[in-house]
C-alpha cells in the first residue's frame, strides 16, 4: 500500500538509531499505517504526507554534541502530535527551550519507572510503577516552557514529559521494545488516543492494492523475479504471479549455498510438477559463486560478492529469455533498516539491498514487499492463498550459507554446515517446538580444536548452534533449549558429521549480536 492509499499514517523520523523499524512495526500492530524517514526530510514533504502523528527515533549522539543531528524547530508548531523517544524526547526538549546535559548516572537495561500524571493520555490505563528499557547516558535536567513532568525514575528525573496542550510527549525509555513492559499500550494510547487514528491498515487491502499497482506498472512488459524459495521471494513471486501472469519468469539461482536438498525442494514447489502456474528456470551456479568467493574471510565482501553475482546470472538468464524490463526481488523493511536507512548505522548489507552492485542490467527493480515486515509477509501470503508449510518456513538469508560459515567459504565447509544444519533442523522439529522458535540453524565457526575420537587424536571444527525467539526480526533472545535437545542434536552432529568434534551454543540476544553469525 502506498502513502497516498493509506487514510491514516504515523510519520517515524529516523535519528540514527537501531529501532526505528521496530517503532514503525508497533504501531502497525495496532492497524495503523506507519513509515520511516530520514531526519532531513523537509517540513514540505512532512506537510505534504499529511501524518496523523510524527514519532521521533532514539539516536547515538548528544543533542547538545557538535554535528548533532537535528530537526527544524517549527517541527513541533505543525499541529500535529509528536511523540520523542530517547534522543527524540531530549531533541524535543532541546529544541523546545530546555536544557539536556549528561546525566550524573546513566541508566542502561530494565529500569522502574513512576508514572506520576495519571491524568496523562499518553499513560491512560498504565500502573503507577512500570519496567521500561533505558539505554541513556545524556538526560533532561531542564523542561521546557509549557512542559511538565509525567515520569521519573530514581536518577532520572524527568523520564517522561509532555506539553497536551501542544500535543507533545516525550518519553526518556524505549516502549517500542519488549522488555518494557505495557510499552505496546503506551505507543497505542499514543496513536489512537492523542493522534486519534481508526485502525484502517489491513493485510487484505495491501494485497489487493499491490496487484492493482504491480499490473499498472509492468504493464505489457516484462518482469524476471528472483526466487529463492524462502517466504519473502515466494510471496513476491505470487504477487507478480497474479499481477502479470505469463508475463513473469521466475529464475532460481541455486548457488550451492543452501540447506541440504532445498534446490531441489524449491524446484519441487514452483517448477513444472509444482502447485503454481510460472515459468520456472533453475541455474546451476555452485562452481561460479565458489570461485568467486575463493579466499575471501571478511563477511561484508563475502555478502557483496554474492549480491554481485546473483545480478550478473540474472542479467545473463535476462538475455537468453529476451527482452525483461523488471527485476522482481523480495526485499523487506528490516533488510532496508540494517542496510542502512538515512543515519542508521549500516549492520550488514543484504545482497538484495546494500550489496547490488553500481550497475544493474534492467529498467528498474521492483520490491513489492519493501515496506512490510517479516509476520507481515506471512499474512500476505496467507492472504494470497499460499500453503502454511511454505508461510511459515524459517527464514534464509539471501547469502545463504556463505554468511554461516566463518572464514573463506569451501566446498568442504559447505557440506559440513549443510549436514550438521539437517540434524540440527530434524530433531528441532521431532521435539515439536519448531512454531516456538523465529530461526534456528547451525552455522560453522573458523575454529579448530583438538579432540578424542575412539583412540584417536582429532583436531576438527566446531559448529555453533543458534535458535532465537522474535516476533519482528528487529530483536531477538536466544532461545533456552532443553539440555535433552542440545545433547542429542551434538551427539548426533559429532557422531554423524566428518570434521567436526565440537558443537556450541550460541547464547548471545539481538542486540548486541544479529540473528545469523556473519
Amino acid at each position: 500500500m502506498n502513502r497516498s492509499d493509506a487514510a491514516e499514517m504515523i510519520l517515524v523520523l529516523d535519528f540514527g538509531g537501531q529501532y526505528n523499524q521496530l517503532i514503525a512495526r508497533r504501531v502497525r500492530e495496532n492497524h495503523v499505517y506507519c513509515e520511516v524517514y530520514p531526519h532531513t526530510i523537509s517540513l514540505e514533504h512532512i506537510r505534504g504526507l499529511a501524518p496523523r502523528g510524527i514519532i521521533l527515533t532514539g539516536g547515538p549522539n548528544s543533542v547538545y554534541g557538535e554535528g548533532a543531528v537535528t530537526a527544524p524547530k517549527e517541527l513541533f508548531s505543525l499541529g500535529v502530535p509528536v511523540l520523542g523517544i530517547c534522543y527524540g524526547a531530549q531533541l524535543m526538549a532541546h529544541l523546545c527551550g530546555g536544557h539536556v546535559e549528561t546525566a550524573p548516572i546513566s541508566e542502561y537495561g530494565r529500569t522502574e519507572v513512576d508514572m506520576i500524571d495519571p491524568s496523562s493520555l499518553l499513560f491512560t490505563g498504565i500502573p503507577a510503577k512500570n519496567i521500561c528499557w533505558m539505554s541513556h547516558t545524556d538526560y533532561i535536567s531542564r523542561l521546557p516552557a509549557g512542559f511538565h513532568t509525567t515520569a521519573t525514575t530514581s536518577v532520572c528525573p524527568i523520564a517522561a514529559m509532555e506539553n497536551p496542550a501542544k500535543s507533545l510527549y516525550a518519553v526518556q525509555f524505549h516502549p517500542e521494545v519488549m522488555h518494557t513492559e505495557n510499552g505496546t499500550e503506551i505507543l497505542r494510547n499514543f496513536v489512537y488516543g492523542i493522534c486519534r487514528c481508526t485502525g484502517t491498515w489491513r493485510m487484505e487491502s495491501f494485497v489487493q492494492k499491490t496487484v492493482e499497482e504491480l499490473r499498472e506498472k509492468i504493464g505489457s512488459g516484462r518482469a524476471l523475479c528472483a526466487l529463492s524459495g524462502g517466504v519473502d521471494s515466494s510471496v513476491a513471486a505470487v504477487l507478480l504471479s497474479k499481477a502479470i501472469g505469463s508475463q513473469l519468469t521466475c529464475v532460481f539461482v541455486d548457488h550451492g549455498l543452501l540447506r541440504k536438498n532445498e534446490g531441489d525442494e524449491v524446484e519441487a514447489v514452483f517448477g513444472s510438477s509444482g502447485v503454481y502456474d510460472v515459468n520456472f528456470i533453475r541455474i546451476n551456479a555452485q562452481d561460479r559463486f565458489y570461485e568467486k568467493l575463493r579466499g575471501i574471510t571478511e563477511p561484508e565482501q563475502k555478502r557483496k560478492i554474492i549480491g554481485e553475482e546473483f545480478i550478473r546470472v540474472f542479467e545473463e538468464a535476462a538475455r537468453e529469455i529476451g527482452a525483461v524490463d523488471f527485476l522482481v526481488q523480495g526485499t523487506i523493511y528490516p533488510d532496508v533498516i540494517e542496510s542502512g536507512l538515512g543515519k542508521s548505522a549500516v549492520i550488514k548489507s543484504h545482497h538484495n539491498v546494500g550489496g547490488l552492485p553500481d550497475h544493474v542490467d534492467f529498467k528498474e527493480i521492483v520490491e513489492p514487499l519493501r515496506l512490510l515486515f517479516k509476520d507481515e509477509v506471512r499474512a500476505a501470503g496467507r492472504e494470497l492463498g499460499i500453503p502454511d508449510h511454505l508461510v511459515e518456513r524459517q527464514p534464509f538469508p539471501g547469502p545463504g550459507l556463505g554468511i554461516r560459515i566463518i572464514g573463506e567459504v569451501t566446498p568442504e565447509k559447505i557440506r559440513i554446515v549443510q549436514e550438521a544444519d539437517a540434524i540440527y533442523r530434524e530433531e528441532i522439529s521431532n521435539a515439536g517446538i519448531q512454531k516456538n522458535l523465529g530461526q534456528y540453524f547451525a552455522a560453522l565457526t573458523n575454529m579448530r580444536s583438538v579432540g578424542v575420537m575412539g583412540d584417536g587424536r582429532t583436531y576438527d571444527y566446531a559448529v555453533v548452534l543458534r535458535a532465537v525467539e522474535t516476533s519482528d526480526f528487529m530483536t531477538a533472545e536466544a532461545a533456552q533449549l532443553s539440555w535433552e535437545i542440545l545433547s542429542k542434536v551434538t551427539t548426533r552432529i559429532v557422531n554423524e558429521v566428518r570434521g567436526v568434534n565440537r558443537v556450541l551454543y550460541d547464547c548471545t540476544s539481538k542486540p548486541p549480536g544479529t540473528i545469523e553469525l556473519e
